[in-house]
């Protein structure tokens, strides 16, 4: 080396253009090499390089990329990838500082103390390495440079209030695509930036980020080692990192390395963090703006002077310790730990039997870890390649096209692609070193095509997941401050500039997901402006549509076709809701009241049409007095109200009152005053809603399934629900009231005192076993014993057993039988009032009111006909399986037999007070269905004793007093009684 030759140090924080003043001092002599610590730097610095002498003379080497002209005279590399020997006139390393990296350190410090140009050496760095650098290196002059911006600190800041032009740095792969993920969806995307990347990727995603097409960057650390960006502000997302054997903290000097990559030139630039990685502490901040560190006192180093004698010779040699103060034995690396593997293999040591074997090894296990699988994985592949270069003096071709054939692939996602990209580097080395191939222009072009096809998928999917082309484009015409082009299509798609924004439905507009902030809100007026006429047309065609694409849900909101327009909200009245239309502003008044006024049509005709009856009782002038009274209480209660609920009111209406309520179609059952018109279907529905709304109910409850008698009691609905669907709790389930009248008129006619058994009408009615009809009649009030007895079979009992009814109505067939014609002809079933009384039935009589019926709540001993007719047990019902008699004996059937309870508790209590099925609420006035507490008056008597009901004569049962009652001599009734016999 001449006396003359330059070492120098040039020291100082980023951004002082450290390395740019390394490529003017190269490029002032005739030779030179730069070391630096990324392949993705070394291609950066390379293309400078070429843009200033010409692709002729520059060489790029890296580990896996080999660039060399035949007249190269500038040589870029990364460090370990330096050559040796060539003898050039400049030499410089980057980033010197890494000679303290547990990892790399060794290498940077090889290239300190032994690499020299032969005129000039630089070595570019922080001032933390003056120390040692002044100790190793006997002669250096250092230079001092200072930042040519200011760097400050501005706290945390969440991702969605980031400053545009901001880098955010992540330690891990997951992270730094979740907070790219992040961006996107919040900013509109984001460039991602990994040491992993190939140049090819790295280089595309930077563009991304330069051009503005994102303002945002999400990077690892590698950001920190000279990547020249327009970055204003650099936030970190942790305050740690796995630097590969345990998490631990970054260092105040680590973190300003990153910092430092904000602010390029005069800029000023900030740093900061983000998410979860809370404050950096003051001394930190105050160290990293002033750039004042603690100095390096050791660095890392490995023996280069190897002995490959054996591989114990070569392990040892590896492991020997530094005699320098300054020094320290570098942890073991990737390298020893695969050669310590494969040493105590067999064929490996049988193979390596000679220094030339040995290095040949120790050059195999110097291939870097590129898949990062695990050590085991990573050491049986570079011992297959170990077998072929001792074995054949290189690699096979056909072994080689299956590896690279195997990768050649761009389908699949992020992960997959990135991990073919691993994969590839690893042939992509082996094909760059001297002699391992037998073609290596061909393999080196193989594995550059294959990865270049991987780098731009990879990218293609990186752009796809983490940039929203959409809001990118529309972001950089706001920027541009001009007018946003917006259309309208048939369908309803808005697109802005070209680019779908969202969609109309009905009278508003929905946003896609995408820009959020400022930028939506942007947007979405622009979207909205182009919509003004639009919105318009849409109403005339709304409000000229009939009223068959229009419809109420449920939970009262109103739909024209699939689309929402409005919703019903609380009226002064209960029938007379008002109406609430879903109309963005921008629509302007006269489209939102015109959408209003159709959407108050429809409804108002819709109440008109299905609750007529209510209403034409409601304008009914000729009623009067106590008539006109109960026709505003039937109005109030929708037109259902539980007859225990009136029963006082009930008794006070005579004779023609009833008449001009029955004309309106009313009916006084036994348990519910009714207007049967009003439990069809659609009536039903349109109640429950209007009903739920005019009570404030959040969530409304929903009409049962049309055409079925019974459904299942729930215990936690409240009985006004249950109510005002048409149905009436009893047990375990709910009968429908309608249907439950014309069960109450069969049992008038029973023997409730001395009990009944349920006949074939009953069953049809209900459309039940005998089992929940008994549990039915519970919930009504009644005891229902059961009983087995030896059945008779009959005509009468053969037709039941053929036709025996169940609990629901099978598939695909509502159980509609005698309940069919009640549900679409309901005006047209019997009134209880209108049942004809029994012949000898007399109006005013007791047990029954002046129009010969039995009350509701009134005499505990109305009277009830007790007309037995046996059931069909269940084991009927099988066809086929009437035993021989002869052989199996008599059949046994079960029955039940029905009394009258008094006073039954009905069911469960309920929330609000209410309650029905079975349970423990007394029924309104006194209890049972009939009246205070007992069954209907009447005559009857026990069941005989040792006789089964099922085989008892005919009987003949009479409303009059029994002959051994005595008669009251004041009841005028009575009295004309007696004078009536003593005619007779």
């Amino acid at each position: 080396m001449p006396q003359r030759a330059r070492v120098a140090a040039v020291l100082g924080p980023t951004n002082t253009g450290k390395t740019h003043y390394a490529i003017e001092r190269m490029l002032a002599h005739r030779t030179g090499m730069i070391g630096l610590p990324l392949r993705l730097l070394a291609r950066e610095v390379y293309d400078k390089v070429v843009a200033a002498r010409g692709p002729s003379v520059v060489a790029l080497v890296t580990g896996e990329e080999r660039i060399v002209p035949p007249r190269a005279a500038y040589w870029v590399c990364t460090v370990e990838a330096m050559p040796e020997g060539l003898g050039c006139d400049f030499v410089a390393i980057d980033e010197i500082q890494l000679c303290a990296d547990p990892e790399r350190g060794h290498v940077f410090t090889d290239r300190l103390l032994r690499m020299r140009g032969q005129h000039e050496t630089l070595f570019l760095g922080s001032d933390t390495m003056r120390g040692p650098i002044a100790a190793l290196v006997k002669g250096c002059e250092f230079m001092r440079r200072e930042r040519m911006s200011q760097l400050s600190y501005i706290g945390s800041k969440k991702i969605s209030r980031m400053p545009a032009r901001s880098a955010i740095v992540g330690f891990s792969v997951d992270n730094v695509y979740a907070i790219a993920e992040l961006i996107r969806r919040t900013k509109g995307g984001a460039a991602v930036v990994m040491g992993a990347l190939s140049p090819r990727t790295r280089n595309a995603q930077v563009d991304l980020y330069q051009n503005g097409e994102v303002d945002y960057l999400v990077a690892t650390d590698a950001i920190g080692m000279g990547l020249n960006l327009d970055i204003d502000h650099v936030a970190f997302s942790s305050l740690n990192k796995f630097d590969g054997r345990r998490m631990r903290e970054l260092q105040p000097n680590e973190l300003a390395q990153i910092a430092g990559r904000a602010g390029r030139g005069m800029k000023p630039g900030t740093f900061g963090t983000t998410g979860d990685a809370g404050q950096i502490p003051e001394d930190w901040v105050e160290a990293i703006c002033n750039h004042n560190f603690t100095p390096l006192r050791k660095l890392n180093w490995r023996n280069p002077n190897l002995r490959f004698g054996s591989i114990p010779a070569l392990i040892d040699s590896l492991e020997q310790a530094p005699q320098d103060e300054w020094l320290v034995k570098a942890r073991e690396a990737d390298d020893l730990q695969v050669l310590k593997s494969l040493g105590q293999e067999a064929e490996v040591l049988a193979r390596a039997g000679n220094p030339a074997s040995v290095q040949l090894l120790w050059d195999v296990c110097r291939i870097p870890d590129f898949r990062g699988i695990s050590h085991a994985e990573h050491s049986g592949l570079l011992q297959v390649i170990f077998q072929h270069l001792h074995e054949r003096g290189t690699i096979p071709h056909d072994f080689m096209a299956r590896q690279v054939k195997r990768i050649d692939r761009t389908d699949g996602d992020i992960d997959a692609l990135s991990k073919r990209l691993a994969y590839i580097r690893t042939w992509t080395y082996v094909a760059q070193r001297r002699g391992w191939v037998d073609d290596e222009s061909h393999w080196r072009e193989a594995t550059r095509a294959v990865e270049d096809a991987l780098s731009d998928a990879l990218h293609a999917r990186l752009t796809q997941r983490f940039v929203d082309r959409r809001t990118s484009v529309l972001l950089r015409r706001l920027k541009q401050k001009e007018a946003l082009l917006a259309e309208v299509n048939d369908k309803g798609e808005v697109t802005v500039e070209g680019e779908f924004v969202g969609r109309l439905e009905g009278f508003r507009f929905r946003q896609d997901q995408g820009a959020t902030g400022q930028e939506a809100k942007t947007l979405k007026q622009a979207s909205l402006q182009a919509l003004a006429p639009h919105f318009h047309l849409r109403a005339d065609r709304f409000y000229n549509a009939p009223d068959t694409e229009i419809d109420f849900t449920e939970q009262g909101g109103l739909m024209w076709g699939e689309q929402a327009v409005g919703r019903l909200a609380k009226g002064d009245d209960a029938l007379k809701p008002r109406v609430v239309a879903f109309v963005d502003e921008i629509a302007g008044p006269d489209v939102i009241q015109k959408v209003e006024r159709r959407l108050q049509h429809f409804i108002d005709r819709k109440i008109a049409a299905q609750f007529e009856p209510l209403l034409n009782l409601q304008r009914d002038e000729t009623l009067t007095g106590l008539a006109r009274g109960f026709a505003f209480r039937m109005v109030e209660a929708m037109g259902i109200i539980p007859r225990g609920q009136v029963a006082d009111e009930v008794k006070q209406l005579d004779q023609d009152a009833r008449g001009a309520l029955r004309k309106h179609g009313m009916r006084f059952g036994q348990y519910t005053i009714f207007m049967p018109l009003l439990l069809k279907p659609a009536p039903t529905r349109l109640r429950l809603v209007l009903w739920s709304l005019f009570t404030d109910l959040d969530t409304f409850p929903e009409a049962p399934p049309p055409g079925l008698v019974t459904v299942p009691n729930i215990r936690d609905v409240p009985m006004q629900h249950y109510t005002l669907a048409g149905y009436r709790p009893a047990g375990e389930r709910a009968i429908r009231i309608d249907m439950l009248e014309r069960l109450a008129d069969l049992l008038r006619a029973q023997d409730s005192r001395g009990g009944f058994e349920a006949n074939p009408d009953m069953l049809s009615i209900t459309g039940m076993t005998l089992d929940q009809f008994a549990d039915l009649m519970q919930g009504l009030g009644y005891k229902a014993e059961k009983g087995e007895r030896e059945k008779v079979r009959s005509a009468d009992q053969v037709v039941t057993e053929e036709s025996q009814p169940s609990g629901e109505p099978a598939e695909n067939e509502p159980v509609m039988d005698a309940a069919q014609e009640e549900e679409n002809t309901p005006a047209a079933a019997p009134d209880a009032a209108d049942t004809p009384p029994a012949a000898d039935a007399v109006p005013g009589a007791e047990g029954y009111d002046d129009e010969g019926v039995a009350p509701v709540a009134e005499d505990p001993e109305a009277v009830e006909v007790d007309d037995h007719i046996p059931e069909a047990d269940d084991t009927d019902l099988l066809p086929g399986s009437a035993p021989d008699e002869a052989l199996a004996g008599p059949e046994i059937e079960a029955f039940y037999t029905f009394t009258w309870g008094g006073n039954r508790n009905r069911g469960p209590r309920r929330e609000g007070g209410r309650d029905g099925g079975r349970g423990e609420r007394q029924h309104a006035k006194g209890g049972g269905p009939r009246g205070k507490g007992g069954a209907p008056k009447g005559k009857g008597g026990k069941p005989g004793k040792g006789k089964p009901q099922g085989q008892k004569g005919a009987k003949t049962y009479e409303s009059r007093p029994r002959k051994e009652d005595k008669i009251d001599p004041d009841n005028p009734f009575a009295a004309a009684l007696m004078g009536f016999k003593g005619k007779s």
